[in-house]
């Protein structure tokens, strides 16, 4: 059977960019992406802290941490994490810097967004969990998801997940 030449350049073209995929030689696909999170804020919130000087995750992290979780996510979350989040569950850590004024502690400007994407497929790597973050002009921030996952081998037990639901 002979190929028509519309249905030959289809072939061609999709073939260089299943090619283009795999950059430099190295057999590896670009890293997965996700998009920014927008509207998170009208999630369920999990939780809220701060770190402080002396924590040692505070050079990194330190300010006022918001978290929130997508429907998705909320059930096992309201549950105490007994059981694994389900495929699609997105949670957002939102680190502000913390002001004191006025002897009140208010949200200073945005650090960075940080996001966990649950899908066991695309993250085999990671316990099945990808790792984002994000500026504060909400564009991509350039991470290593396999550090952000040896943070959270810690956390094992509980699907690599550090924060509880408060009630």
């Amino acid at each position: 059977m002979r190929l028509k030449l519309p249905a030959f350049l289809g072939f061609t073209v999709l073939s260089f960019l299943v090619l283009a995929q795999y950059q430099y030689g190295s057999g590896q696909a670009s890293p997965p992406t996700f998009p920014y999170p927008e509207g998170y804020r009208l999630w369920t919130h999990v939780k809220s802290m701060e770190l402080k000087p002396g924590h040692p995750l505070y050079e990194s992290f330190g300010g006022l941490h918001h978290i929130y979780v997508n429907q998705t996510g909320l059930k096992t979350y309201l549950e105490g994490k007994k059981d694994p989040f389900p495929k699609g569950t997105v949670i957002v850590f939102d680190l502000l810097e913390a002001k004191e004024e006025g002897n009140a502690l208010l949200e200073g400007p945005r650090k960075l967004i940080g996001v966990m994407v649950k899908d066991p497929d695309r993250y085999r790597a990671t316990g099945g969990w990808g790792y984002y973050a994000f500026g504060s002009d909400k564009k991509p921030l350039s991470i290593d998801p396999t550090s952000c996952h040896a943070c959270h081998q810690g956390v094992a037990n509980t699907d690599f997940v550090f924060s509880a639901f408060r009630p």
